[in-house]
């Protein structure tokens, strides 16, 4: 079988698909990856060498609204060129969709931790899926009918975006309690792959270290006023990931240690806790390194994927903008040494991390190609 992996290029979205391809590849399947020039070293390190180069912003989450047709173009030339039987994509890879069902192929679509839009059936969570879904739909509808396909007659609204499956990588337990996910929806577990760091990086000393990840704040509050004063004082230092985040804006006084890393599980092994806006990377590192969550979210899946760490017991909420330093001092003290958190946590992880989701979404490749 000749597998075409054209996921997202950034790593919340290349290193899942990866570690999928490498398994695949394990199994004896021709794997070949489409990627911006950023993926390549992610790439190399994980043993499948590129096969095809698309543009630097064409894969790129940031402009995935904008860069439908430049996603389209490239993953149905590289379908042309190396001619697969099965593609796996990312979520918000509507050109992968598209060029999927111009050319006639399966295509594995993989999700994030939770699932993001309606449910089949089951009560409404308040996390604006609906919402959620038809702006989705807006932008694959448009770039669908700019490559000249015939209009979809489906039963479901979201039919489309799922692919022939759609993998999440996190546990029904994150999900709605009595919600039905529409049936071309399967967890498989957190398919965690990254690439080794170049030496250990030193954390910082003098206490319990919290693990920041900031998203994107969609018009939301910046977390970085809410750093200063939590980091300030009191027993926790802190190494911050800026991930896709801005410019940094740490006071002087914040002991806070601030970088763009291409990996992040030593620093979540070796933390204490973890405090992110809820995207699925960081929540996925902390429940598999057994660390408890302290969440913050603003737009996006961020809203979602907090919600499903508070309803699974795994996570506390940061205060909101405004609060004063003592309840964000006491907010990052209480979650680190909470036990009953803490055991949560463990028990969740533990349901990850059963050494099973690369098979799992393997065998849905395998699956979806015959």
């Amino acid at each position: 079988m000749n597998v075409l992996l054209c996921p997202l290029s950034d790593p919340g979205y290349l290193y899942p698909a990866l570690a999928a391809g490498r398994e695949l590849s394990r199994r004896g399947h021709t794997v070949q990856v489409l990627g911006g020039p950023d993926a390549a070293p992610a790439v190399t390190a994980a043993g499948l060498g590129p096969a095809a180069v698309a543009g630097r912003a064409a894969l790129s989450v940031t402009h995935w609204t904008v860069r439908g047709p430049e996603q389209y173009a490239a993953v149905a030339g590289a379908v042309r060129a190396l001619r697969p039987d099965v593609l796996v994509t990312s979520v918000l890879n509507h050109g992968a969709l598209v060029a999927a069902e111009a050319a006639g192929l399966p295509v594995v679509v993989l999700g994030l931790a939770a699932h993001l839009w309606p449910y089949r059936t089951g009560p409404d969570d308040g996390c604006g899926r609906a919402w959620r879904l038809a702006r989705t739909l807006e932008h694959y509808t448009a770039l669908r009918e700019g490559a000249g396909l015939a209009p979809r007659r489906d039963r479901f609204p979201d039919t489309p975006l799922l692919g022939t499956a759609f993998l999440l990588r996190g546990h029904p337990v994150m999900e709605v309690p009595g919600a039905e996910l529409p049936p071309a929806v399967r967890h498989v577990g957190p398919c965690w792959w990254e690439p080794a760091p170049p030496v250990p990086e030193p954390l910082p000393a003098g206490g319990p270290v919290a693990y920041v990840h900031l998203g994107r704040t969609f018009g939301g509050s910046s977390l970085w006023p809410r750093l200063n004063a939590a980091f300030a004082s009191g027993t926790y230092r802190a190494v911050v990931e800026l991930g896709r985040s801005g410019a940094p804006e740490a006071a002087p006084d914040a002991r806070l240690a601030i970088g763009r890393r291409a990996w992040m599980g030593p620093l979540v092994e070796r933390a204490d806790l973890v405090l992110t806006n809820a995207t699925s990377a960081p929540v996925l590192a902390a429940l598999l390194y057994g660390k408890p969550l302290l969440v913050a979210p603003n737009g996006s899946e961020q809203q979602v994927l907090a919600a499903a760490c508070l309803r699974a017991g795994v996570a506390r909420r940061l205060p909101e903008a405004g609060a004063d330093a003592a309840a964000l001092r006491g907010a990052v003290e209480d979650t680190g040494r909470d036990p009953g958190l803490c055991a949560r946590v463990r028990e969740v992880g533990g349901l990850l991390a059963d050494g099973k989701s690369e098979a799992r979404a393997a065998d849905a490749v395998e699956s979806a190609a015959r």
